[in-house]
Parts: structure tokens; sequence; C-alpha cells
């Protein structure tokens, strides 16, 4: 059907001659959307108190960067570090896990375009369209850990780039993209196509140490804890990490919770062209029902370790309250609006999709030990919600959580054999293939 301006004016007189849309209008018009639509009681059914709590650390900051991923992994380091070795506080650097990341990136994006893939092919066109970026999947963090170990912060700080990202993310996929063109123009003329990558690598590696400053391989840490005691560390980022943090990643698996026809519960998948490291650890998802995935995040709390996770941070979000709720804003009573989409629907029709990764810190339990409320440590800094921490209601976790990460000696012998499996291959695109 064509709008004609009959039907339009129709809708024009029928808003006009609205006092409750024309009120409405006059705050959101003052106010903004979000600000004239929250609802004042949700701040009270979500106070942070929690009957499992794990940390009170102060926060840390990923400023404008994309970096959440890497800082939720580190975050459950940091606090094991700070417990264990009795510190006030204390980051790993995030920065250097970004060089490096950066750079087996680049050698990964390189990998694909060199392989059999058309100009006209779709995947190409997915892969040049965004070469790199900030993001990433929890498994491919634990290919950086074990290739590349990692630092204290004091020993390789922050930089321009690694704080605002914008500018170093514009000019290495522009260079990169470069770099398809020569790399594709190499295999048409049948020349040494490895020889060129080496020094097409040689330059990205060059821009980023340039940009994020050149990473140690050997350094020297000391600190005091909270008994005075002397501490000092000699040796390189992976003995670091073998010393101060010792855990066998290997022993932790990603769960999802994507309820689309597509991907039945208790299988496992991976999605084509996604990782950083060529031979690193593979990414690897094992999809089970959400009342299944809470329990799992509840398990490992209750053993006093923190839960990374990954959710669609943006969806019924009050950032400066600290709110995760569906019933942070009403837009059904004051602009006869509702939306009814259901969890797999976001997912299939481009709504929802996995955008930052935190830290499952606490959680509320009622009297039958199921979840009301949970913990969530964010990487926004102390002036985003209560001292950088969120509250997520149970709700929310249902709707808009997609990922967490476990210990496998939580898993059922059916679970982890299904995660063992062969993984189905889901295409490129997949709202499972969404980097944090």
């Amino acid at each position: 059907m064509t709008v004609t301006s009959d039907f339009t004016q129709k809708l024009y007189e029928n808003f006009a001659e609205n006092t409750k849309l024309r009120a409405v209008e006059n705050a959101v018009t003052k106010n903004g959307l979000l600000s004239s639509l929250e609802v004042r009681g949700s701040h009270a059914a979500n106070l942070p108190e929690f009957s499992i709590d794990l940390t009170k650390d102060p926060v840390t900051n990923q400023k404008q960067s994309g970096r959440c991923w890497m800082f939720a992994a580190l975050n459950t380091f940091r606090h094991k570090f700070i417990n264990e070795f009795k510190t006030e506080d204390f980051e790993f650097s995030q920065a250097y896990t970004f060089f490096w990341d950066k750079y087996e990136k680049s050698n990964w994006f390189m990998e694909q375009i060199i392989g059999d893939i058309e100009m006209d092919d779709r995947r190409l066109k997915f892969l040049l369209q965004t070469p790199q970026q900030d993001g990433g999947q929890w498994d491919m963090m634990v290919a950086i850990f074990e290739k590349y170990g990692i630092v204290p912060k004091a020993v390789y700080p922050e930089s321009q780039a690694s704080s605002s990202s914008r500018e170093l993310n514009q000019y290495l996929n522009k260079l990169l993209r470069q770099d398809a063109e020569i790399l594709r123009y190499t295999i048409e003329q049948g020349g040494d196509v490895e020889a060129v990558k080496e020094e097409l690598l040689r330059e990205v590696f060059n821009f980023l140490a340039v940009t994020l400053g050149l990473p140690p391989q050997n350094f020297e840490f000391a600190f005091r804890n909270k008994d005075n005691e002397y501490k000092k560390f000699v040796g390189s980022p992976k003995e670091f990490y073998n010393e101060y943090v010792g855990i066998d990643l290997n022993n932790y698996v990603s769960v999802i919770n994507a309820p689309t026809a597509d991907k039945p519960y208790n299988k496992s998948y991976t999605v084509e062209f996604l990782g950083n490291v060529v031979g690193g650890k593979e990414v690897k998802h094992l999809n089970v029902e959400m009342d299944r995935f809470k329990k799992l995040a509840i398990a490992q709390m209750q053993a006093g370790e923190t839960v990374w996770f990954g959710c669609d941070v943006g969806q019924e979000s009050n950032r400066s309250a600290g709110l995760l709720t569906m019933d942070s804003y009403d837009f059904k009573s004051s602009l006869d609006i509702e939306f009814t989409q259901s969890k797999a629907g976001r997912l299939d029709y481009g709504e929802s999709l996995m955008t930052h990764a935190m830290v499952l810190a606490g959680v509320d339990l009622d009297a039958d030990g199921n979840s009301t409320k949970w913990k969530v440590e964010n990487s926004w800094g102390k002036d985003a919600g209560q001292k950088g921490y969120f509250v997520a209601s149970d709700e929310w976790m249902d709707e808009y959580t997609y990922q967490i990460v476990v210990r496998k000696d939580l898993l059922t012998e059916e679970e982890l054999a299904a995660y063992e499996e062969k993984p189905q291959v889901l295409l490129p695109w997949d709202p499972m293939g969404a980097l944090a």
C-alpha cells in the first residue's frame, strides 16, 4: 500500500487530539526518551545486596575502546591475585593483551584472505568489511594468554591508542585492506605469498609498536602487600602468568544460550572465520537451556569464583543507575508500545546479539536456591552504575545474556561429551559469532 496524504493526515489529527501523547511529547522532547520513561520502582526492586557477593574491588575502565572481553577476563584473574597476595588493588595490563591480539588478528585476516575465496563471495566481503576490531571471544583471549602470557599494568601502561582506539582501528584496517589486495595480486601472479605476507606483518608490527608501545619480553616487578611483605618477580610474561595466576585455562569452557531453531541444545558450535591466533585455541560453544545456564554460573560462584559472561548490555539498560532490568522503562503506559519479541526472535531478526562482556561477581538466591538478581562488575569506570557495579534482574539475564565461561568439572558427563564433539560450523555472520 502507498502511504497517502489522507492516511497521514488522519494520523496527525489522532495524535494532536490525544492528550496523553501530547503530555509525553512535552516530557520526551525536553528530557529525552529514556529519562522520561524511566520507572522509579525498578530502583527499589533491585537493591545491590546479594546472598553471594564475591568482590568489592574497585572497578576498571576500558575507556574509549572495545576491550571489554579482555577486561572481564583479566578481572577474573585480578580478584584472585588481590585475594591471594593481599594487595589493596591491582590490575593486569589490558594494553599488553591488546597489542598481541591486534598483531595476531592481522595475521589471522591475511590467512583467510589467501584462502580459496572468490572476489564475489559474501564471505570475502564480510572479511573486508572489518578486517579486525577491538572485540573478541573468551577462547580468543585464552589463545593470547597461552602464547604471550600477561604483565602488570605498571609494566606496560595504557597509551593514547589503547584508551581511545578509533584512530588505531581506522588506519590498521586501511592497511589490512591494502594488504589484502597485495596478497591476492601476488597469488594471481604466482609470487611468493609467504615472503610478501612476512613483509606486510612487519609493517603491522611496527605500526602497533609505535601506537601502543613495544611490549616487554622480560621484566622486573615488585610490590608490598597489606602485611608489608615484599615480593619481586624477574622473568617473562608467560612465567609471570604461571607464577601469579597459574590457572589451567583448558579446564574452562564457553557455554551459550541460543534458543533458535538452528541450534539444538546440548550440541557444540563454532563460527567460520572467528579467531585470532592461527593454530591457537578454537572458539567453541556448548548450547544449553537457560535454567541450566544459570545453574552453572551459580555453582561456580558458590565455589568462590567469579564468572566471565557476555550479554547485550544496551538492552533495557539504565547506565547511570547501574540497572539491567526488564522494567527499567515503561513504553506501554506512555506510548502504547509493547515489545513482545522472544529471545529467539530477537536473534533471528537482528534485534539482539552479544555486545559486551563483564563479570558476574555475585547473585541473590531465594530459599529454594533460585536466582533473583545478579551482581555485575563492569569495566566502564566508577562513575557508571554504583561505583562501577550493576544489578541485573533474573528476567533480564534470561532475555539478554548469551554466554558464560565455567569450569569443565561443573558440567555433567553428557554435557562434557557434547562439548568435546566436533562442533557444527555456523556462518561468519551468525549472532553467536558476535564479538564482545
